[in-house]
Parts: structure tokens; C-alpha cells; sequence
């Protein structure tokens, strides 16, 4: 894919278009995601979830409230914060290794800052990144800010995408269903329906 008709599907800028044109279309060529209608619902997706391409690490900078609202099961006590989530907030390296440690193969002290959301649809957990090792060759566990690079951070969302199926639903044209599988609910619907739409008219131009 060119950096122009990037540019022109993701509604981002020629500068943004050139540093993302070669590692999507290397990702997009390895993972088959290879129609105008994959593509389109690939590069909508990712563009919501990165906001735009920009934010490639998961913020963790939440407050107390933040964290009982985002993990009660965590960090609140039904009411309010509890006294761990008030004690964390505003820490993101504490706040990852109590929200995500344990859990994911997190099993070392420091894992779950070790291995918080990276790349394009956030690989999250070192056991998705042993499983995104596995699969891509790349030394991800070693070394895992390399998802937050371009080369990686697309790759493995066309891993992610690859390995949920995704360009069977794609191919349907569902976005709805599209972005259940990456987000578990539909957070954000309108906004990837309509960049759908945008990509969707560019590639098939």
C-alpha cells in the first residue's frame, strides 16, 4: 500500500502515511489480509484502537476512581476506590503489576509492566507475547518494546487479527462483529464504522 492511499484511507497525515505504509503492508502480505474490504476493516480498526496511529503503549496513568471504575473486580470496594487502588493511582508501572499480574503468564515479579499493552491492537500478557513470538520469529519476550515499533506493532496486529479470525468477519462486512472480537463489547462502534466506510471508498477507488 502506498503512503498516499494510506494517508487517504486512515485520514492521517504524509508524514504518518510514510512512517506506516511499508510495515502495514508487510503485516497486511504475511496474514492474507490482502482484499480491499480486509484491508479496509484492518486499517479502521487499528486506526481507532492506536488513536489514529499515534498511541502505540498502553496508558495505565489512572486514578484511584479510574482503576475501580476500570477493574472493580480489582480495585473497588462496590462504593468506591479501595484502599490498594488508592494507594497505586497515578503509578503506572504498580498499576500493571496489580491489574495484570498473575494472570496472562504473568508469573515473575514485574511482568505485568514487563509485558502491559503494546502496539496497534495492544498485545497484552507474556503469554500472547510468547504466542506472538511463536508466530512472527521476532524476539518479542526479550525484548518487548519492539511492539511499540512500527515493524512490530503492526505485525502483530495482523497476527492478533490473523489468529481471531478476523478476515472471515471482515469479508462479511460486519463491523459490529469485527469489533466485538477485538474489544469484547462495542466500545467505539461509530467511530471505526465510519473510518471503515472512508477506507473502504479509497481502496476500492
Amino acid at each position: 500500500m502506498t503512503p498516499s492511499k494510506l494517508a487517504a484511507a486512515a485520514n492521517i497525515s504524509a508524514e504518518l502515511a510514510d512512517k506506516w505504509a511499508a510495515p502495514l503492508t508487510a503485516a497486511m502480505d504475511k496474514f492474507a489480509i490482502n482484499t480491499p474490504r480486509r484491508q479496509a476493516q484492518f486499517i479502521a480498526q487499528i486506526a481507532h484502537e492506536s488513536g489514529g496511529f499515534k498511541q502505540l503503549t498502553e496508558n495505565l496513568n489512572y486514578s484511584a476512581q479510574g482503576l475501580a471504575s476500570t477493574w472493580p473486580g480489582r480495585f473497588s470496594t462496590g462504593t468506591g476506590p479501595n484502599e490498594l487502588a488508592r494507594e497505586i493511582a497515578r503509578n503506572p508501572e504498580k498499576i500493571a503489576n496489580a491489574a495484570y499480574g498473575l494472570r496472562m503468564g504473568n508469573n515473575a515479579q514485574g511482568d505485568g509492566w514487563r509485558y502491559r499493552g503494546r502496539g496497534l491492537i495492544q498485545l497484552t500478557g507474556k503469554a500472547n507475547y510468547q504466542s506472538a513470538t511463536a508466530a512472527i520469529g521476532a524476539p518479542l519476550v526479550e525484548q518487548p518494546d519492539l511492539v511499540a515499533e512500527p515493524a512490530m506493532a503492526a505485525m502483530t496486529a495482523a497476527w492478533f487479527w490473523s489468529k481471531n479470525g478476523l478476515n472471515a468477519l471482515a469479508d462479511s462486512g460486519d463491523t459490529r462483529a469485527v469489533t466485538k472480537r477485538i474489544n469484547g463489547g462495542t466500545t467505539g462502534l461509530d467511530d471505526r464504522l465510519a473510518r471503515y466506510v472512508r477506507a473502504e471508498k479509497v481502496l476500492l477507488s
